[in-house]
């Protein structure tokens, strides 16, 4: 089956539909990571099928919670998950990926650059500083796959307004995660409205995607200085 057909089929599966332009995007991001991971560590995931699966169509799992023209920012993205799916499916919206390291960076804006999306831009920070200049400016803070629950919350729940909300894409083992991240997500202004547990198609693999609506101001206080929220995650 072609890259293309695969697409199609997998993500017609979770409810997604991709037009030629959008898979032909997905097809040259591959190739870049592809490219780029011989040079710098993106990602261990290089088969095509396991990218197709557990980088872009997991990613595309939380397009259902993110409106056209939002603000959202992609905490600790990484090699641009799920950020630039995102970006490609929502090009109305206002994509930020953040990241820490800058050859990450490097190869972020090369994709962007190769691609053509014009509605992303990135910023190598640490989410604690990148927070302290953006308070409560986007709509949506996301992130997959960066740290527990408790510390995750404390990265994201900063950056966004009131009655907006954080998109946690989590693994199976999220209901431990969530016990122990109450008391963070209270202290910062969160209220989780969603649970979303799913495999995704084709395969036995477990996600869960938590939705934390913001609904009051986090204290000034939060996030910590920079590395403290994930020594030292909040707990009673």
């Amino acid at each position: 089956m072609s890259f293309k057909d695969k697409m199609l089929d997998l993500s017609g599966k979770i409810g997604v539909e991709l037009n030629d332009a959008q898979i032909d995007m997905f097809y040259n991001y591959m190739n870049l990571l592809l490219e780029w991971n011989e040079k710098i560590n993106l990602t261990a995931i290089t088969e095509e099928n396991d990218i197709l699966l557990k980088h872009f169509i997991d990613s595309i799992t939380a397009i259902k919670y993110v409106e056209d023209d939002e603000k959202v920012v992609d905490v600790g993205t990484g090699a641009g998950f799920p950020g630039i799916p995102i970006a490609i499916l929502k090009p109305n919206a206002e994509i930020i990926l953040l990241d820490s390291l800058n050859k990450r960076i490097n190869f972020l804006n090369n994709v962007i650059n190769k691609l053509n999306i014009k509605n992303v831009k990135t910023i190598h920070s640490r989410v604690e500083d990148f927070a302290k200049e953006n308070r409560e400016k986007f709509d949506v803070s996301i992130s997959r796959a960066v740290a527990n629950q408790a510390t995750l919350s404390e990265y994201l729940l900063p950056l966004v307004k009131i009655g907006g909300k954080a998109i946690c894409m989590k693994g199976p083992d999220a209901e431990n995660e969530i016990k122990e991240a109450e008391y963070a997500i209270n202290i910062l202004g969160g209220k989780i409205e969603k649970v979303d547990n799913f495999k995704l198609p084709e395969s036995d693999l477990e996600r869960n995607i938590i939705i934390i609506r913001k609904e009051k101001n986090t204290p000034k206080e939060y996030p910590r200085k920079a590395g403290l929220p994930s020594k030292e995650p909040l707990k009673k």
